[in-house]
C-alpha cells in the first residue's frame, strides 16, 4: 500500500476553497477534501496579520503530491499560498485503501 499524505492549503474566501476542493476531487487527485474555518495569525510584508481563513485538507497518496500542488497553484488566489503535506504514519487499512483508490 502506498503512503498516504494529507495536503493543506488556506484561502480567504469560501468560493476559492470550494473551487480547489472540487477540482482535486473531480480530477481524481485526492479521495477527499474538507473545508474548515480557522483563524490565522502570520507576518506578511513586515506586519502581523490576524484574519479568518478557510483550511482545505485533502487526502491522497504521496505519489500524487506534485499534481495536487500544481492543481492548487493553478486555482489559488494568493501570491504565496501555503501548500504542504503531512505524512500519515498510522491509518485504518480499509480507509487507506479507499484513499488510494480515490487518488489513483
Amino acid at each position: 500500500m502506498e503512503r498516504l499524505v494529507v495536503v493543506y492549503t488556506t484561502v480567504a474566501r469560501r468560493e476559492d476553497a470550494r473551487r480547489i476542493a472540487r477540482a482535486v476531487v473531480e480530477g481524481g487527485l485526492v479521495a477527499c477534501a474538507q473545508i474548515e474555518e480557522i483563524e490565522s495569525w502570520y507576518v506578511w510584508q513586515g506586519e502581523v496579520v490576524n484574519e479568518p481563513e478557510l483550511r482545505v485538507r485533502m487526502k491522497t497518496v504521496a505519489s500524487r503530491y506534485r499534481e495536487v500542488e500544481r492543481a492548487i497553484l493553478a486555482l489559488h488566489p494568493y501570491d504565496l499560498p501555503a501548500i504542504h503535506a503531512v505524512s500519515v504514519d498510522e491509518v485504518h487499512a480499509p480507509y487507506a485503501e479507499w484513499v488510494e483508490r480515490g487518488s489513483s
